[in-house]
Formats: C-alpha cells, structure tokens, sequence
C-alpha cells in the first residue's frame, strides 16, 4: 500500500511522539524527524550529514551499535535499552529499535532506527524503588569528577565508608549508588537518621530487643543491623549517636556481631556500614564527644561532597535534571528558567546545597503556569536578595566573578564554550572559578 500523493511522509513522521533517523552505508544521517531533534537536544540541521555517533553519543557507541549488528546479521532489534548523552551534558534513557533499510530491488541501503524517551519511566521507578545507581548522580563538575573516579572501587569493596559534606549535598544518594554498585545491591539497604530518635529508642531501633526487656517489650523484636544482614546499612548524621552507643557500634565493626538489648548472647551478622554527617568528627573527637576510636573505624574510606558553592558550573545541569523531572511528576511542561532567573541562580549561595535548589524549582513550578519560569515565580527571599544586590556597588572582581558564572550559566556548564565566550584559556577559567568560590565561602 502506498502513501497519496497529496500526503507527505515527513509530516507523518513529524507528528509522532518517537524519535526516527535513518542512515546510509558510510553511517551519514539523512533522515532525522521532529521528536528526535526534541528527544536529543539536535535540530534536523545539525544532524543530517553527521555520523550518527558525532550526534548520538550513546552508550553503544564503542562497539555495540544496535544498526552496525542489524546492517550485518540482516536482522531486526526491538526495544534495547540505552541512553544517550545531549549536548548539554544530560543523560537520557531511551529504548531503540533497529532494521536494515531496503531499496526496491531488495538491496541494503543503510538503516532505520527509532528511539523513546523513558525518562518518565525512570523518574517513576525511581520513585516507587527509590534505587539510585552511579548515573543518577548528576554533575561533572572537577570536584565531582574525583569522586566519580573513585566511586566503582568504593562500591566493590567491603570496607567501612564515612561520607561527610554539608547538608543538602546528597549524602544519601551517594551512599546509596555506593550500595546499588555492590555485590550486596539484591540486599537491604536500612537506613537509620541516628538524630531523629532519643537514646533508649534508637538503641532498640538499631540493635533490636529480647522480650522482657523492658515493660512493653512483650515478644523479640530484630534490630536494624539485623534487618540489614547480607547488605548494607546506612547510619546518616552518625554525629549525633550517643556515646553509649558509640561503644556498641565500635564493637559491631571490630567484631560483627551486636547484642539486643536485654539479650545475653551476642548475633553475628554481615553488614556493611556507610555513615554520613555535616558535622567535624575530628573536632568532636577533640571535644570529648565523639569516640577516637570509633572515628579511625568509620573512616577507611572518606568521600567529602563538595557543597553548591564549590560546583558551580553544575547548577545549570541540575536545573535542567529537575525541571525534567518536575515535568513528569506534576504533568507540565515548563521549558526552562529565564536568563534572569538563571543569573539569579548563579549568583545565589545555597546555604541548604541541592535540596535547597530542588525546593525553590519546586515552589517555581507552583506559581510558573508554562513556558519559562520567571522572577516573579521565585520564593520571595530570593527576589529580594536580587534586588538588594542590584543596588549594592560591586568591586571589579566580584563584577569579573559575575560575568564568568553568567557565561558559564548560558553554555550549560560547558567549560570548553565559556572559554571560547570569554576568550580565555581553560586555566584561567579554573582560577576564575576558585576565585568566585572563595568570595562566595566569604
């Protein structure tokens, strides 16, 4: 059956939500559809002509092209799981479908593959799982970059790890793509807040209990470390267990085994331990209040998360990360942030780190009806700081400080293009950056 003449086979094509692309044999684009520009973040005319892996950057492009197998077996693919890398940084998972294209003598003249974004799917899992992994942490910022590095050795190995950084800066989405990059991901992973409860619960919380123990404590009950057998356990704001406790947790991580309480005999288990804390173990260790013991047992492998203020270049990255995924969960479609709201952003300290930024998007996309959010949609303390700070004269450096984080904010976090902006070299940017964080710490 062929299309009428009247009906172009462009416009079908562009009025469906799947990304379509076509190539020839020498692996030229000459076919890419109106979603898989929206999908990839590449217009048609930056596309067509390229080879696909310049525009795709997929994680099958070293070696597992899905059309390379197809063109060479003659044979389909369906639904293979994937993502692909946008040119402003961001990750997207995407499910293709791949086949060889055919002439009308039957002779291969390239091939055709479609594409969709699960991003919704994976927002959602993520939600009802709450499983992160290694890719789910979103920056690529250089104090980032350390960490990453390190990140997959840390995971394999069984040893205790103690993660420290301000609060808002994800502590436990580390600690748990630490736990899910293990051997122990099909295990529990219990998290326990150690400030969240008093003394006498928390300790029952952590270690479980005999019956009898004390007056409501009429049958066992199996603690924390207990559930968390076989796994991992995550002990957050480790600075505020008690130091009766300390001494428990010390002898779990000597001996691996815990006492409930009002028990006799001790319960071996295999667990592994990440703690987290905002707080100075060392200066607390100085002061009495934490044990120097229990601190050198916590800190075998020490990941220190760099708070908002030292990882600049990553802002627009996260506010691109949370409007997609705002998007999703509210069922809008907000395109982005103004280039005032970005300067705004860029310039604004964030006491409270990444979960201070995903509360103020959260209030924006509240107010912000569609299309770009404004000023008017931010939380009024920070239309105010705005205002002040126009006001308020500016040295030469704080207004060269300004002009690096504004051109950093208009290229994604591309390092690379702001130097081509502004140019400068890719050292002097950095030193720009050091710059800005140490009156930013000011």
């Amino acid at each position: 059956m062929s299309l009428p003449k009247d009906i172009s086979l462009d416009a079908i094509l562009d009025s469906i939500a799947d990304g379509v692309f076509t190539v020839d044999l020498d692996w030229n684009i000459t076919y890419f559809n109106a979603a898989a520009s929206k999908i990839t973040g590449i217009s048609s005319r930056d596309a067509l002509g390229h080879k696909c892996w310049e525009v795709f950057r997929s994680s099958i492009c070293d070696g597992q092209c899905a059309l390379k197998y197809c063109l060479k077996h003659k044979e389909n693919i369906t639904n293979k799981s994937i993502f692909i890398i946008r040119p402003d940084g961001q990750k997207i998972p995407i499910s293709i479908s791949a086949a060889p294209l055919h002439n009308k003598k039957g002779e291969i003249i390239g091939g055709v593959e479609t594409f969709r974004d699960l991003t919704a799917i994976h927002i959602f899992r993520q939600q009802v799982e709450e499983k992160y992994t290694f890719e789910d942490i979103v920056g690529k910022s250089q104090a980032l970059t350390r960490i990453f590095r390190i990140l997959p050795q840390v995971a394999r190995s069984n040893s205790t790890v103690l993660i420290t950084g301000e609060s808002g800066t994800g502590k436990e989405l580390f600690a748990r793509a630490i736990h899910n990059l293990s051997e122990r991901k099909n295990r529990p992973l219990i998290t326990v807040n150690c400030g969240a409860l008093p003394e006498n619960l928390l300790e029952s919380e952590l270690f479980g209990y005999k019956a009898g123990a004390f007056t409501d404590a009429r049958k066992d009950k199996p603690g924390r470390f207990v559930l968390a057998d076989g796994g991992t356990i995550f002990l957050d704001e480790i600075g505020d267990l008690p130091l009766s406790l300390q001494v428990k947790l010390l002898r779990f991580l000597q001996e691996k085994t815990i006492e409930p309480l009002g028990g006799t005999e001790t319960i071996k288990v295999d667990v592994r331990v990440i703690a987290a804390t905002n707080k100075d173990l060392g200066q607390m260790v100085e002061e009495g209040s934490f044990r120097q013991d229990l601190y050198y047992r916590l800190n075998v492998v020490h990941l220190r998360l760099p708070s908002l203020r030292e990882r600049r270049e990553d802002l627009p990255l996260l506010i691109n990360h949370f409007i997609r995924r705002f998007n999703v969960m509210q069922d809008k479609a907000i395109q982005g942030v103004s280039e005032d709201v970005l300067a705004i952003l860029m310039r604004y300290n964030f006491p409270g780190n990444i979960r201070e930024l995903e509360n103020i998007l959260e209030y924006a996309f509240i107010l912000c009806p569609g299309g770009f959010i404004q000023v008017e949609h931010l939380p009024e303390h920070m239309q105010n700081q705005s205002k002040r700070a126009q006001n308020t004269p500016r040295t030469l450096e704080e207004i060269k400080c300004q002009a690096v984080l504004d051109a950093l904010a208009r290229n994604n976090g591309r390092k690379m293009a702001t130097c081509r902006e502004l140019k400068i070299s890719k050292d002097t940017l950095r030193r720009m950056l050091a710059r800005c964080q140490k009156m930013a710490q000011n």
